[in-house]
């Protein structure tokens, strides 16, 4: 399966696009009752793919006190205790449900959104040269932190992985985690008859599973780029997105030019969810890429737009509260808002709520 068309697949039914399907290599999308997408196999109607693990799910050895069992994948992985076992199988269902579109609402949606998000900028880093190597890593360390906490994973999951240069490994073990996946299903495979009652899947199956899974995580370790897909009108917007290069260099020689597409999308008042989830994720870009890295830079976009106080006040306040990225870049930085009044003058009620 090639990861693109998935991905295609994914923003068409996301945003009701209307568009023909285009995935292929046996999967297929398919509504279930509680109104979300899942990926299934295709011609099948239960079983999700990323459900399919689910029946699979270690023991949890934090009900036990001296836990007497051993992983099952401790054959090839003699340093893996069962604690970590478990933190592994919520690595993979995380990873595996980054295909699932879920009904968004007011509780899930900014979670949904930067999760997602942050799983396309992890496909990016690698290619963008205008970031130095340490800048690339400060990045993608960011937006790995938020896909797993966006997820939610629990605390133990959270903290257990980190990149060992483009490889995503288990910081305490050094296990690579493409070698853990790889291994966990192939074992399944071979060992179908002693687990076929806790799955519904053939041999042949699981590794058609696998392939996604991997192609999944060679997304999030940075080895397969994905796009935004064209939409007429959003030209300019989807540069800023599927070129950063683009974006840092015309920020960083005229910044008026970037600029100019944001107002440019603001007196465009036509609406549709993909058009206004494709200029969430640019002012997202301007954050994660330009912020990030000298928050000062939010003077020039109040400057640029204090002669239009609603598109000012509309751009601030998405900034700032559609993702919780900014807290953390204030944090990280020791920054108080509260002494850049030409910001929070823009604030609305839930902005200010936030952060004063």
């Amino acid at each position: 399966m090639k990861l693109q068309l998935l991905y295609q697949d994914y923003l068409n039914l996301k945003f009701n696009r209307k568009l023909p399907p285009v995935l292929t290599g046996g999967f297929e999308y398919g509504l279930c009752e509680d109104e979300s997408i899942e990926l299934f196999l295709a011609g099948r109607e239960s079983l999700p793919f990323s459900e399919w693990i689910s029946e699979l799910q270690p023991r949890d050895p934090n009900y036990t006190a001296n836990p007497d069992w051993k992983p099952v994948l401790s054959t090839a992985f003699a340093q893996l205790d069962v604690y970590e076992e478990l933190i592994f199988y919520y690595l993979l269902f995380t990873v595996n449900t980054t295909t699932s579109i879920v009904k968004v609402n007011a509780y899930n949606e900014m979670n949904d959104f930067m999760k997602n998000y942050c799983f396309f900028q992890l496909s990016q880093l690698n290619d963008i040269t205008a970031l130095s190597t340490e800048q690339r890593a400060q990045l993608r360390d960011f937006f790995f932190f938020f896909y797993l906490y966006c997820h939610p994973v629990n605390e133990e999951t959270l903290y257990s992985f980190s990149f060992l240069g483009h490889n995503l490994v288990h910081t305490r073990t050094g296990i690579s985690v493409e070698r853990y996946f790889s291994n966990y299903h192939d074992y399944y495979s071979e060992n179908f008859d002693k687990y076929k009652d806790q799955m519904d899947l053939a041999p042949h199956e699981i590794q058609t599973c696998k392939n996604v899974t991997l192609e999944l995580l060679s997304a999030i370790e940075g080895k397969s780029r994905l796009a935004m897909p064209h939409k007429e009108g959003l030209e300019d917007i989807l540069q800023g997105i599927n070129n950063v290069d683009w974006l840092i260099h015309r920020y960083a020689q005229n910044k008026a030019e970037l600029f100019n597409v944001m107002a440019d999308f603001l007196s465009d008042h036509h609406s549709s969810s993909y058009r206004d989830h494709c200029f969430k994720t640019l002012l997202q870009n301007y954050v994660a890429y330009i912020l990030y890295f000298n928050f000062e830079e939010i003077n020039a976009l109040v400057d640029y737009f204090k002669t239009a106080p609603l598109w000012c006040e509309k751009i601030i306040n998405a900034i700032f509260t559609d993702t919780i990225f900014i807290q953390k870049i204030l944090r990280q930085n020791r920054i108080d808002i509260a002494e850049y009044s030409n910001v929070t003058d823009f604030f609305n009620e839930r902005a200010r709520s936030f952060y004063l």
